[in-house]
């Protein structure tokens, strides 16, 4: 795929799908124009919603760009813990004064309906998160000329990509910010591998090209990911600073906030273990946040707009990586250009006989 990549982008650098309205047209027309691979992210979204986003994209664009799927979720968690966690929450909806959400939701992201939208209409790349599609959907979307990438966070996630018949992997450190993409949620696991050891084990495990994501803010980062074997950078908090950006206004300021030091992997907002910033409703409800996704999601998704509504960042889910501190408020465009001049001269500096 690292030809092929070339062909979607000049710049190895892919703009990562953000859900929750971060990632939409605006944002993914101006990486894409600026030589990166634009994503929209259609999690949480209907199908119609996702179409109407596609139009708007193809209409700002003529480069490539992706969209992003959730998978289908297994129907595993536990109600009663689900109820325990709905009367620790009741404080909140006292606070927020708003109404804790319904659990009973769907938990397959109206996949089918996107899927159906995405083969009858192709886009130029599709991935996946949460999970690894059937043979079946990935060999369908290779007959329509659709490049398929499986979000990983272990070497057996990419193998079972590839058996699948994906054509790469994202290889999502722990570093990441946002939703860990693992395809079996184990409450019994903690932690996760770091982006450089997961590249390193994915690429002993699998022939697939891998693109590589977790942490990432800069050029030299992405000259590094490409020296250890990606052939690709994905980089989602860099860009969720951006004008362009759908991120809340109080999101985007708490990046490099100093009221919030540092990240850390909670499931208090949607029941799946996600890294963002460390604040109040993180602290106090972490801990006992049951594996219950996406029916925690739904549960606290009327506080979070609540908080935001309220201008509360410390009520809201602060989604960010590890190099949050890092962040650049620059135009897609214009930080794309930095990332370039970063990275090439980040390749210079490791091209043999080159002196410091």
């Amino acid at each position: 795929m690292a030809s092929v990549f070339n062909d979607l982008s000049p710049y190895p650098i892919v703009q990562a799908p953000m859900a929750g309205g971060v990632s939409g047209p605006e944002l993914a027309s101006a990486v894409c124009d600026a030589g990166g691979l634009g994503f929209l992210a259609a999690g949480y979204k209907t199908p119609e919603a996702m179409f109407q986003e596609i139009k708007q994209l193809r209409g700002l664009t003529r480069r490539p760009f992706g969209v992003n799927l959730f998978m289908p979720q297994p129907s595993v968690a536990d109600a009663a813990a689900i109820e325990v966690y709905r009367e620790q929450l009741a404080g909140e909806a006292t606070w927020y004064e708003t109404p804790l959400g319904d659990t009973g939701g769907t938990t397959d992201d109206a996949y089918d309906g996107k899927v159906a939208i995405l083969l009858d209409d192709p886009v130029p790349v599709v991935s996946f998160t949460f999970g690894c599609p059937s043979r079946a959907v990935l060999d369908a979307f290779t007959e329509v000329g659709t490049l398929t990438v499986v979000t990983v966070t272990s070497s057996a996630e990419a193998g079972a990509a590839q058996r699948a018949g994906a054509h790469a992997v994202c290889v999502q450190g722990v570093e990441a910010g946002g939703h860990q993409g693992t395809h079996h949620d184990d409450p019994h696991v903690a932690g996760g591998v770091g982006l450089l050891t997961l590249i390193a084990q994915v690429r002993e495990a699998v022939e697939l090209p891998i693109i590589a994501a977790g942490g990432l803010m800069l050029g030299a980062q992405i000259a590094g990911v490409l020296a250890a074997g990606a052939v690709a950078a994905q980089l989602g908090t860099a860009f969720l600073v951006c004008p362009e950006s759908g991120a809340h206004p109080l999101h985007k300021r708490a990046m490099t906030d100093p009221v919030f030091p540092g990240t850390e992997l909670t499931r208090a907002f949607s029941g799946r273990p996600g890294r963002g910033l460390v604040n109040r409703f993180m602290r106090e409800h972490g801990p006992y946040a049951p594996a219950a996704y996406p029916q925690i999601h739904y549960l606290t998704a009327g506080l979070r707009k609540a908080a935001a509504a309220a201008g509360d960042p410390q009520g809201m889910a602060l989604w960010a990586g590890q190099g949050h501190r890092l962040a650049r408020e620059l135009p897609a465009a214009q930080l794309m250009e930095t990332l370039a001049v970063e990275l090439d001269a980040a390749r210079a500096s490791l091209a043999p006989g080159a002196t410091s």
